[in-house]
């Protein structure tokens, strides 16, 4: 990631073409550790194409892959005459939840009122 962010920090700054110097550069300023041959992978990858287009290829790509939302769990029954009955339909069940109940502060509490 440092490597790419290094790479995307010189383009902004206006190289359109960083070399490994470039992007080296930037790593040593902020004190990163840097690996050439990363630095070399990613501009053998990104050599010659547009970065905006990289960036909306990416994109596209980011947006087909599932993230968050609601995981369906499956309750195996143990097998097995009637208990495993009884264990499916306990742990179908919902837990009850307690409801605590909060005090409300008040202003009476502190010994004056906001609007005396």
């Amino acid at each position: 990631m440092k490597v790419i962010a290094a790479y995307l920090l010189a383009v902004l700054g206006g190289n359109i073409s960083p070399t490994t110097g470039d992007v080296k550069g930037i790593l040593e300023s902020v004190g990163a550790d840097v690996v050439d041959e990363k630095i070399e992978l990613l501009l053998s990858q990104v050599g010659g194409k547009d970065l905006t287009e990289l960036i909306a290829t990416g994109r596209e790509k980011f947006a087909s892959v599932p993230c968050g939302g609601g995981i369906a769990v499956a309750v195996a029954a143990p097998a097995g005459g009637s208990g495993g009955a009884a264990a499916a339909s306990s742990a179908a069940e919902p837990k009850k939840e307690e409801k605590v109940e909060e005090k409300e502060e008040s202003d009476e509490d502190m010994g004056f009122s906001l609007f005396d």
